[in-house]
């Protein structure tokens, strides 16, 4: 019976093959959402392993983090971006859970973010989450919730402006046009919690900083922030 089902399984492969969201290979029977040379070799910045890493350095100066991560290296045409282009538009959400595993696995080796209360994806606002369908900084926090044993906080830092694409402003263009986006739902929730600040891509870093500047507002709140990808 287990031959027949293997079989029927390669059959099905062979006419709508899944593919690698990455590299746009096939996958094989074993493998699940990324191929194995993607799993192993995707640009890793090991970015938990230096606390004094550029993500970090992008928020010095301007509030207090304990730690910055991101998973991989954002270069423009290349396999993270494919990935993050299938994950954000193209439906593909078990993307960002597999990713949060993969970065909660890293994450558990540094213990700063083993403190971790818990976890706050940057929101979306309901108009852009009733056409996407789904939040991709949630699905992330989801797979890194797994791994680090804290505990999802979807509804508690909400965007009350519906803002336009970043993709094109400058970095104080991107700054201003995040100003008085975001606001804190119940603060007395997250007093005193280490909360971890998640989204798919940071550039400039201004949609965290907007983030973090609101949630930092709340007493003893302490935050860290994780990302997918360091766009350099």
């Amino acid at each position: 019976m287990q031959d027949l089902h293997t079989y029927l399984a390669d059959f099905v492969s062979l006419i709508f093959p899944q593919l690698c969201p990455a590299c746009h290979a096939s996958l094989m029977a074993n493998e699940d959402i990324l191929c194995t040379d993607c799993l192993y070799n995707l640009p890793f910045t090991n970015f938990h392993q230096q606390p004094d890493n550029i993500v970090a350095q992008q928020f010095w100066g301007k509030f207090n983090i304990e730690a910055a991560y991101a998973l991989y290296y954002f270069n423009k045409g290349g396999k993270v971006q494919n990935m993050v282009h299938e994950f954000k538009y193209n439906g593909m959400h078990r993307i960002g859970n597999k990713l949060g595993n993969i970065a909660g696995k890293q994450l558990m080796q540094n213990p700063v973010f083993a403190t971790v209360d818990y976890i706050i994806p940057v929101p979306l606002h309901k108009k852009r989450m009733k056409t996407r369908g789904y939040n991709q900084s949630a699905c992330f926090a989801e797979g890194l919730a797994d791994r680090l044993n804290a505990v999802i906080e979807i509804d508690n830092l909400i965007r009350t402006v519906a803002t336009d694409t970043q993709t094109h402003r400058s970095r104080f263009a991107r700054f201003q046009n995040m100003q008085e986006v975001f606001a804190v739902a119940d603060t007395d929730k997250l007093a005193g919690k280490h909360i971890l600040l998640v989204d798919d891509i940071i550039t400039t870093g201004s949609t965290l900083e907007a983030c973090g500047i609101e949630l930092l507002k709340v007493p003893g709140l302490k935050l860290s922030i994780a990302t997918i990808a360091y766009a350099e």
